[in-house]
C-alpha cells in the first residue's frame, strides 16, 4: 500500500492504526514505524535497516515480545518491486 509517506504494510494485520513503513536506500530496505496513537515514534525513530534492527532488538530479549516480528523482508522486497513494476 501507499500513501503520501511512502510504501507500508501493516506490521499486525488486525491493527490498523500502525504502519510499517519501507523504502530502499543505497541498495539496503529500511523501515520506519507509525502509529496513529503515538505519532512521535515516527518523530523520534528515523529510518533503520535490518543490522541496526536486529542489535537493538538483542537488547530486548527476554523482555517481552520480539520486536523483530514488525519487520518483514519478505513483505518489504514485495512492495518494492510492485513499486518498481508500475
Amino acid at each position: 500500500m501507499r500513501d503520501h509517506k511512502g510504501l507500508y504494510y501493516y506490521p499486525n494485520p488486525a491493527n490498523k492504526k500502525e504502519r510499517m513503513y519501507v523504502r530502499e536506500n543505497d541498495g539496503m530496505i529500511e523501515f520506519r514505524l507509525w502509529n496513529q496513537d503515538h505519532p512521535e515514534i515516527w518523530e523520534r525513530h528515523g529510518w533503520l535497516d535490518m543490522d541496526i534492527i536486529r542489535r537493538a532488538a538483542k537488547m530486548y530479549k527476554g523482555k517481552g515480545e520480539n520486536p523483530l516480528k514488525l519487520y518483514d523482508l519478505d513483505i518489504a522486497r514485495a512492495l518494492l518491486r510492485e513499486k518498481i513494476c508500475r
